[in-house]
C-alpha cells in the first residue's frame, strides 16, 4: 500500500507473538504505518505456531479438525 502512495495505513492484529511484534516494528519502523493488536501471546513454538494460541484456525474454519 506505501509502495503505491498510501500515506496512513492502518493493520488490525488479532493475536501476535512476541517474536512477530519484534519483526513488525523492525520492519515498519519509519512508515506511516499504525498496527492495532488484541492480543499478545507468549512465544512461537518449534513449529512456529503461538502458543498458547487458537489452534489450527484454518482447520476450524473449515471442518478438517476434530
Amino acid at each position: 500500500l506505501i509502495a503505491r502512495g498510501a500515506d496512513d495505513v492502518t493493520a488490525v492484529v488479532l493475536l501476535a507473538a512476541p517474536e512477530g511484534v519484534e519483526i513488525m516494528e523492525r520492519e515498519l519502523a519509519g512508515t506511516p504505518v499504525t498496527v492495532v493488536t488484541a492480543s499478545v501471546d507468549q512465544h512461537l513454538n518449534e513449529n512456529g505456531y503461538i502458543v498458547p494460541g487458537l489452534g489450527d484456525a484454518g482447520d476450524r474454519m473449515y471442518g478438517a479438525a476434530e
